[in-house]
């Protein structure tokens, strides 16, 4: 016989979960004990929020679903914020968590369903002894299926019940999953989009994630090059299209100058697995208003722009299906791409020149990450913190692909998980170097999951741009009347906090300093290092610039 907790983990690990991340409790030490027993590795985190961003991070680099585990009531209220940010994202993680006991709430607990629902995510609580390997094999499930966080509830006088049997078996309901049919799209539809396509001078295709989880990347780039289209993405698909001549990069506020003309002459795009929020068009700004819009996707996504079309369907079966019919139509390809090739040649920000801002003790952010990002190797997964900083390591640095891409905090506007972030990121991409960039504030929000990073011992280069503020808030709201003390700070000495937690360190007030970065990588790039740059503060991004301005 088994115990719950334990059956729960074992059920888990035979699942195919390999990695699981957590600060330990009543609620959840023995499940934790299970995990590890059946050879999940484990990282104990310094915070449940941390935790949870890490098992979120893990999943993005990776597709594949890992543990946060917390005990209950105050464990599983640490993690709202990165758990909100999981749910809006979209990623599959199993929160493996203790729970009030069978007969209601005790003073320590709250309503963890409740709670879960209220962020977006999924609930599975293990009803008795006799359902708990298949409520542990359903959660796992659900968060495959869904790419959603589900939390799975433990009742705490339940931990320690005998359970009969072996696991599960989780592999025939996921063998069935993975056999369904991707939606393909509707005769009509494809028929639509032809008529649009003949008639087109200027196409684009705009991608997003929901493209880059279809595996739709080839699909695209074909019906592209067949029709003179020109390519996009939104920041979560960045590096899609990674290599192509006739890729824009990103569209939205972080485009360069030649992208945003060029996607402003756009009169059809095509959008595939993509929300048309303010961030992507920019407040509205991008897209001509003359333009036919055309959305595919398997889910309603947010939109902000008027779509001519709504086609429910896989995107890359649609991608291939559009392709298809334009080779059977003998369409001409537009000629659009031959008409700006004089354009695309300085169409990154690397190739638009700036006045270097840097100061006695302060380096300009732009001439700083431009020079960072000539050290860094090709392989690489970048972590984003949330800040007005993003704009930089966004528009200077390139990635491989968008697994190598982690942009924590984006889909709930949310700062401090970037550390967090970067130890999930490590763990299911070790092939990669994770270079984790962040803000002062984000860095002090998530600052305990630093030592996380250094214990779990993984490379890493940590970059932290210090303009000694909230930088958004102080740009933004202080013209409207807020009071600077309320967003602003001293210098913090970021390079002595990391050696104190073991990580090696060096301050960035020049381009020269950063032979730290040269003389770390000579030695072979071991352990953590972290760059405290001290940048400066007046330096603001253009998409921020655009946001004071009232565009």
């Amino acid at each position: 016989m088994t115990t719950l907790a334990a059956a729960v983990a074992h059920e888990l690990a035979a699942g195919g979960v390999r990695h699981a991340f957590g600060v330990v409790g009543g609620g959840n030490i023995l499940a934790a004990a299970g995990l590890i027993e059946r050879g999940v590795h484990y990282v104990a985190a310094r915070h449940e929020g941390g935790a949870m961003a890490m098992a979120d991070a893990y999943h993005r680099v990776s597709g594949a679903v890992a543990v946060c585990t917390t005990s209950h009531g105050a464990g599983i209220a640490n993690t709202a914020t990165a758990l909100a940010e999981a749910a809006r994202h979209g990623s599959g993680v199993v929160v493996l968590c203790g729970d009030s006991p069978v007969g209601g709430l005790r003073r320590c607990d709250v309503d963890q369903t409740v709670f879960a629902r209220a962020l977006g995510a999924e609930v599975v609580r293990v009803q008795n002894a006799g359902t708990a390997r298949a409520d542990a094999a359903e959660a796992l499930r659900l968060a495959r299926t869904l790419n959603r966080p589900v939390l799975l509830c433990l009742p705490n006088d339940l931990l320690n019940a005998e359970v009969p049997g072996g696991p599960v078996s989780v592999t025939a309901v996921l063998a069935a999953e993975a056999e369904r049919v991707p939606a393909a799209p509707a005769a009509g539809d494809v028929g639509a989009v032809l008529d649009l396509l003949a008639t087109a001078r200027r196409p684009l295709i705009l991608a997003g994630l929901g493209a880059w989880r279809a595996g739709a990347a080839k699909p695209l780039a074909d019906l592209a090059a067949r029709t003179g289209a020109l390519l996009t993405t939104t920041v979560m698909a960045n590096g899609l299209f990674a290599g192509n001549r006739y890729a824009l990069g990103i569209c939205g506020g972080f485009a360069a100058p030649p992208a945003v003309e060029l996607i402003g002459q756009a009169d059809l795009v095509l959008v595939f697995g993509a929300d048309l929020d303010p961030f992507t068009l920019h407040g509205g700004r991008l897209l001509d208003p003359g333009a036919t819009v055309v959305r595919v996707d398997t889910a309603a996504r947010i939109r902000t722009a008027p779509v001519s079309l709504e086609i429910t369907a896989d995107a890359s079966v649609t991608a291939s299906a559009l392709t298809d019919a334009v080779n059977a139509a003998n369409l001409p390809a537009s000629g659009w791409r031959e008409a700006t090739e004089d354009l695309l040649p300085c169409g990154t920000w690397a190739d638009q020149a700036h006045p270097d801002a840097s100061t006695p003790g302060r380096i300009d952010p732009r001439t700083l990450t431009e020079a960072l990002g000539e050290l860094l190797p090709a392989e690489r997964t970048v972590v984003y913190d949330g800040g007005h900083f993003i704009s930089w390591p966004s528009m200077y640095w390139s990635v491989p692909d968008p697994a190598a891409m982690v942009f924590m905090g984006g889909a709930f506007q949310a700062i401090g998980l970037g550390f967090g972030g970067a130890v999930g990121a490590a763990a299911g991409r070790a092939d990669r170097l994770t270079v984790v960039a962040l803000g002062d504030g984000g860095s002090l929000m998530g600052l305990p999951e630093l030592d996380t990073l250094v214990r779990a011992g993984s490379p890493a280069l940590v970059v932290v741009y210090d303009d000694a503020s909230y930088g958004f808030e102080a740009h933004l709201y202080t013209p409207r009347g807020a009071d600077p003390r309320t967003a602003s700070f001293a210098d913090t000495d970021f390079a002595g906090v990391a050696r104190a937690l073991g990580a090696e360190a060096a301050v960035v007030r020049t381009v020269t300093d950063l032979d730290a970065v040269r003389d770390w990588q000579a030695r072979g790039s071991r352990g953590v290092l972290v760059l405290d740059c001290k940048v400066v503060p007046d330096v603001i991004a253009p998409f921020l610039s655009d946001l004071i301005a009232g565009h």
